[in-house]
């Protein structure tokens, strides 16, 4: 039982009156936790981050992986283009690295950004010296005001951490109005993979589109660092020239090679990720904690009693993401069978109203 308020495990960049260019932060810090609360990192499970727990096995990369510069005809944008669909995929060093670059290939702009979902795009804007427009919870609202015309919109799709997905229709709705006064739609498909009809990649022809995605969350490789952009040559070129040579690893290239061009554990993987999903959803609400939203990697519920729930938690050796506005909580896909089992007693254990 907790018997005194806890400081909650981790907190959004919105929890504090913190300056608009304080780095955001972010699931995943378990060494902080654990020396937070003394309890040894091997004793805790992680569910903070929304990574598959079952993560693509990485085989032993060869030698020469680590002994020679990266090279870009290794085949690595062949399987990723392959694997999307789409052409001429950019790689990088994670999805991280275009939403700090493509800020800066533009004069300062009105930007749209959800007010709820991943801090890094409004950060990297703001730091650019753009105007950012937090964008309300309800999208029907996006873009119907001609006097709060927006230049470039950014759509996390589905968006975290709350799992909504807009429609392909709507949003190519949207990046029509904005092609039309020279604007972006940039995409941030970090969570798409289980359900890829929903990507735009397919439309990649239309201008002012630009896609993100990353191996991080699907394929379990978030320490790889890789990630693709897809835009428009001219737009990936002046990416590239911003980032420079070797912007991902001979060894994270490798890796990434193998893990696109294996489809059946991507098949095995997009069947067995919503019924894991499902499961969660179903073992929260019998503790009183109906999920709000969600995706195949997470589920997101909104409560009052948030801030008990993730120091509860982490008392207990279990880090999940606490997000202070809107008060909710994120939880990520516990592993094992004895990860299912753990969370279970835990939350039964909490006693947070």
């Amino acid at each position: 039982m907790l018997r005194q308020p806890l400081k909650p495990p981790m907190t959004t960049a919105t929890d504090s009156p913190l300056s608009p260019l304080t780095p955001p932060e972010h699931g995943g810090r378990l060494r902080q936790a654990a020396a937070r609360l003394g309890i040894p990192l091997a004793q805790w499970l992680d569910l903070s981050t929304g990574v598959n727990p079952h993560n693509w096995q990485v085989p032993l990369p060869p030698e020469s992986v680590w002994q020679r510069l990266p090279e870009d005809d290794d085949g690595l944008e062949s399987a990723a283009a392959q694997y999307y669909g789409a052409a001429a995929p950019l790689p990088l060093a994670g999805s991280q690295a275009a939403i700090q670059v493509l800020p800066t290939l533009r004069q300062p702009c009105r930007v749209g950004v959800p007010a709820v979902g991943y801090q890094e795009h409004a950060h990297a804007w703001r730091r650019a010296g753009h105007q950012v427009i937090e964008l309300s919870a309800n999208p029907d609202r996006w873009l119907v005001d001609d006097s709060e015309r927006l230049d470039c919109l950014i759509v996390i799709n589905p968006n975290n951490p709350t799992g909504h997905c807009w429609p392909v229709a709507t949003l190519l709705h949207w990046q029509q109005r904005l092609a039309a006064r020279g604007g972006w739609l940039i995409v941030d498909e970090a969570f798409m993979d289980v359900t890829p009809s929903a990507s735009l990649l397919p439309y990649l022809n239309r201008p002012g589109l630009i896609v993100l995605r990353s191996l991080g969350k699907f394929f379990g490789l978030a320490g790889a660092r890789v990630g693709f952009l897809f835009a428009d040559k001219a737009l990936r070129a002046q990416v590239a020239a911003q980032l420079g040579p070797w912007t991902v690893a001979g060894a994270s290239r490798w890796v990434a090679t193998q893990a696109l061009t294996d489809s059946a554990w991507q098949m095995t993987t997009r069947a067995a990720l919503p019924l894991a999903a499902a499961r969660l959803a179903t073992l929260l609400t019998q503790h009183g904690l109906a999920p709000s939203g969600g995706t195949a990697l997470f589920q997101w519920v909104m409560t009052e009693h948030a801030h008990c729930i993730a120091a509860g938690l982490a008392q207990q050796g279990i880090l999940v993401r606490y997000f202070a506005e809107p008060a909710s909580v994120r939880f990520g896909l516990p592993g094992h069978e004895r990860e299912w089992q753990r969370l279970k007693l835990a939350l039964a254990a909490l006693r947070c109203g």
